[in-house]
């Protein structure tokens, strides 16, 4: 509980955050982080490359076909880029401090210095960046908690820097209080058979362009980027992206025993009075209405992962994405169809004299409720280069 104020001591269900919690956070700023969960993944490998990579629901033959990867200018797999999930635990929302106190993953500006390749073990620097105030209609009071991390491979190559950030809301007020999903706390109407139908049209119709190049020259600003469909949102596609990112408290037996007992704020008791981990909010509709949403939702470094792939879908094999921000803006509950869009609104280039292409992106729900944005750069080649 924080700084010794538990629910009880507030009358409420779950602790609230202190300015005492706040304090002790606050020290560790800059302070790096020698003790925290152990990544999903040490290494790059075909296997955990193709699990992630069908977690987001990326069929992309670069990432999951040996032979055709093979013949790529890469010579062998390659992971995609948002696999730096999977390979840092605090990059995806391990967060410390406050404990008990709710922590939503809410963005990331992450860039890419070099490719990850199969074979690549990875170590990680990180530390906590800063601690921002805000206030929202999810919670009223909000906690912004930003962390910085370093990836490096076995010869100290520098492969990724990245920021990521959670909001940290007391559960209690987003329930009670917050009013931003008003709209979307009934059940969802059925999608009928037609319905489905024109979902499965626009999957059918979304095209990899793999090893035909998209060449600087031909990408001007205001093109549009194909559009890219995901869902209807369910718990079964939340699972396959845990199973390949691995989530951040998903344990079992023993191992889930010493995790509650060693963070004693973690364990949210179920309706059989078992103690389990917040991330059940994932695929558990009663927590996730306790929190303050109106049904189990996805995951947000899924989310970012998705505008990712809606980039690499589109650059081709030859292209590389430099660098990726993302802002979640509202959850997805199960039964939600997102769109995303992207628009070309910068061509330049680099200090070597590459050229960067810059992309803005939106992901909006089957309301046309803002989901999440993103701003992409992309190296693309030159024909006759």
């Amino acid at each position: 509980m924080t700084a010794g104020l538990d629910a009880k001591d507030t009358g409420s269900e779950f602790p609230r955050i202190t300015e005492a919690g706040l304090e002790a956070l606050r020290k560790l700023i800059g302070v790096p982080i020698t003790e925290s969960a152990e990544p999903w993944c040490f290494e790059v490998t075909r296997d955990n490359i193709r699990h992630y990579a069908h977690g987001v629901g990326d069929d992309n033959p670069l990432w999951c076909d040996p032979e055709y990867a093979a013949r790529s200018g890469y010579g062998g797999l390659v992971a995609p880029p948002s696999f730096v999930f999977a390979l840092n635990r605090i990059l995806s929302g391990y967060v410390g401090g406050l404990p008990g106190v709710h922590a939503m993953w809410s963005g990331a500006d992450i860039t890419w210095h070099r490719p990850l390749l199969v074979g690549t073990r990875i170590r990680c620097v990180a530390h906590l960046k800063d601690l921002v105030e805000h206030e929202t209609r999810f919670a009223g009071r909000a906690v912004q908690q930003i962390y910085h991390v370093d990836f490096f491979d076995q010869d100290d190559n520098h492969l990724v820097s990245a920021d990521s950030w959670c909001f940290r809301t007391e559960r209690d007020a987003a329930r009670e209080q917050g009013t931003k999903y008003d709209g979307a706390k009934d059940e969802p109407k059925p999608y009928t058979r037609e319905d489905m139908e024109q979902v499965w049209a626009r999957y059918a119709a979304e095209t990899i362009r793999g090893a035909e190049p998209r060449h600087a020259q031909d990408v001007a600003v205001g093109d549009d980027l194909p559009p890219m469909v995901k869902g209807p949102m369910t718990v079964t596609g939340f699972i396959a992206f845990a199973q390949g990112w691995g989530g951040l408290y998903l344990r079992a037996g023993r191992l889930a025993w010493k995790q509650v007992h060693k963070h004693p704020g973690l364990g949210i008791s179920d309706r059989f009075g078992i103690p389990d981990v917040p991330e059940r909010v994932h695929w558990d509709d009663d927590l996730a209405r306790r929190v303050g949403t109106p049904r189990a939702y996805d995951y947000g470094p899924e989310r970012c992962s998705w505008l990712i792939h809606h980039l690499t879908d589109w650059i081709g094999d030859d292209g590389f994405v430099v660098s990726h921000k993302s802002q979640i803006r509202r959850h997805n509950p199960v039964g939600d169809i997102i769109s995303i869009e992207g628009r070309v609104v910068g061509i330049s280039e680099d200090d070597a004299g590459h050229t960067l292409v810059t992309v803005e992106q939106k992901a909006v729900n089957q309301d046309g409720e803002l989901s999440a944005i993103g701003t992409g750069v992309v190296r693309l080649p030159s024909r006759g280069v």
